[in-house]
């Protein structure tokens, strides 16, 4: 079973997040953190639009799991790696590969708030400084980008809004179809 451990804001100026017992998803995200809107500016992520054209924000939630976020921390050396320092929103138990999750996967919650995975969150230099700060390793900053690869979690929109609360258990709904051909198309 997945369970919800953590949830974290960035309502500040920094990415890093703080601890919350619960979060109200709106179709703009979570009200009050940094990547809340409907909107956003289109960034490094998006080379093809002017930088800070306004897009729209696949990117509301970010979501890490217990498993991955220490199996990046063994792969840098660490005891444990804080989740807040990587900028995420929630923290699960209980998923295997929640990164290689295919697109389109749907994290549903007992208030019927429902996630859908947009893409996996890249590992860059960003959070990579905020853990060779937090453990004075300089080195872990470019460390970060290289190991953390196939394991920095999901980015997420908000399709249905509702409540969810540290202890919550997740639902996985998976894509009924990701583009599979059966075999030759006749002409």
């Amino acid at each position: 079973m997945t369970l919800v451990t953590s949830l974290l804001v960035a309502d500040g100026k920094d990415f890093v997040s703080r601890p919350v017992s619960g979060l109200d998803l709106t179709f703009a995200g979570i009200p009050g953190h940094r990547h809340a809107g409907a909107t956003r500016g289109a960034d490094a992520r998006t080379p093809w639009h002017k930088r800070g054209t306004p897009i729209a924000n696949t990117r509301q939630v970010s979501i890490v799991s217990v498993e991955e976020c220490a199996a990046i921390a063994e792969a840098l050396g660490l005891d444990y790696l804080d989740p807040a320092l990587l900028g995420a929103n929630m923290v699960l138990a209980g998923l295997d590969g929640l990164t290689q999750l295919p697109l389109s996967t749907r994290l549903q919650f007992p208030s019927g708030a429902t996630l859908f995975i947009t893409e996996p969150n890249a590992p860059c230099r960003q959070p990579g400084r905020r853990i060779a700060q937090a453990h004075g390793d300089p080195s872990l900053e470019f460390a970060f980008p290289k190991r953390a690869v196939g394991l920095r979690g999901v980015v997420a929109l908000v399709e249905r809004e509702g409540i969810v609360t540290v202890g919550d258990a997740v639902r996985t709904i998976l894509p009924r179809y990701r583009g599979e051909r059966a075999g030759r198309v006749p002409a």
